[in-house]
């Protein structure tokens, strides 16, 4: 097995999707052997896709503000890796951004997720994260967030943060009253220098 720089270096140089793709492909990914929080998102918006970094964008400020964690903290890949479903921007439909193209998981998610030797918190981000890492396609993203409970300490559900799920905010003030809280303190929790994880 090749080192993890060799495998992202051969991640960020794929292309086998190029021809479904709006531009030239350009992955997107954070990652580090000793990450101890893995955020499993969508895929690259337009913006990330023309930054080249990850969540840099309305969606990563909400976000970052739910985690209570600051862009040094978010940015830094011994912490916390950004390995979306899809690496790059899949263009726009009617409806917002087209879904992540599934070349991606099959290609890389299990091979990658592998090597985050230190991980203790997994945050599973919008519907198509949580029908990969939940597998439980049978249930709504409204329903596996609101039973966040059945996968903690290890795992937390949540909705996308993006500024187009404002109107499903509004209809579930629990999710920012009892999840966001906890969900913060458990972060600060994991990042804390020389903690260990006992819950394994």
């Amino acid at each position: 097995m090749g080192s993890l720089e060799s495998l992202l270096s051969d991640v960020r140089s794929c292309t086998i999707c190029a021809e479904h793709l709006p531009h030239d492909p350009r992955p997107v990914v954070q990652m580090h052997s000793s990450a101890r929080i893995l955020i499993a998102g969508q895929a690259p918006g337009r913006r990330v896709h023309e930054t080249g970094l990850p969540f840099n964008d309305p969606s990563g400020d909400r976000l970052r503000d739910w985690l209570g964690m600051s862009r040094d903290v978010f940015y830094d890949d011994r912490k916390v890796a950004l390995v979306p479903m899809g690496f790059c921007y899949p263009g726009t439909g009617k409806a917002g951004d087209l879904p992540p193209r599934p070349e991606c998981a099959t290609a890389w998610r299990a091979v990658l997720l592998s090597r985050l030797e230190k991980l203790e918190l997994t945050l599973v981000i919008g519907q198509y994260a949580h029908a990969y890492h939940l597998q439980n396609r049978g249930s709504t993203l409204t329903e596996s967030v609101r039973n966040w409970r059945n996968y903690w300490p290890l795992l937390v559900p949540l909705p996308h943060p993006s500024p187009r799920n404002n109107l499903w905010l509004r209809r579930n003030p629990w999710f920012e009253q009892e999840v966001i809280p906890v969900l913060r303190e458990r972060v600060a929790e994991v990042l804390q220098p020389g903690h260990q994880n006992h819950e394994r």
